[in-house]
């Protein structure tokens, strides 16, 4: 089956969840690392954070919009002036995930009683806010139901074109 524009559109939308998915897991991870003091490389958990890029590349959505596009004329040489010349550049093709580790110091939390504090009774803990993973995961929520959305509507439009 040939690659068409309906699959690099659903193509798209899957990398958005892919991202959304490695987000979540990142902000889950966070959040049940909170009061983690001791880890393997030594010292307090560090909050993980996700990076979104655009994936850049050509296939067969960008090369369906660079054929199906016409020269537009202008009423006034202004007008339409980002079209002139060579054509935007449509090659976006999703988003990648990356983890990256916070580099905010730790919190210093004062609990002699705590095992790991230190001589003037000061614990390093992770610098991780409650509130701000709360609403990172429910921004991530929302990104993937709109990739889901956008998938399903591709679906559909490929379901009505096949229709007629």
């Amino acid at each position: 089956m040939p690659h068409t524009p309906y699959m690099s559109a659903i193509d798209i939308s899957a990398s958005g969840l892919r991202a959304q998915r490695i987000r979540m897991n990142a902000i889950a991870e966070n959040i049940a690392n909170l009061n983690t003091t001791r880890t393997e490389e030594g010292g307090p958990y560090r909050r993980q954070l996700t990076v979104l890029s655009s994936k850049k590349g050509s296939g067969a959505f960008q090369e369906y919009l660079e054929d199906a596009k016409i020269d537009l004329c202008a009423t006034h040489d202004v007008h339409l002036e980002p079209l002139k010349g060579e054509k935007a550049d449509l090659g976006m093709h999703g988003v990648e995930a990356s983890i990256e580790l916070d580099n905010r110091p730790a919190k210093m939390i004062f609990d002699p009683t705590h095992p790991d504090a230190n001589p003037a009774g000061y614990v390093a803990m992770p610098n991780i806010n409650i509130v701000e993973e709360m609403v990172n995961m429910i921004a991530a929520s929302r990104s993937y139901e709109a990739n889901v959305t956008a998938i399903t509507s591709v679906k559909s439009m490929a379901r009505a074109a096949m229709e007629i």
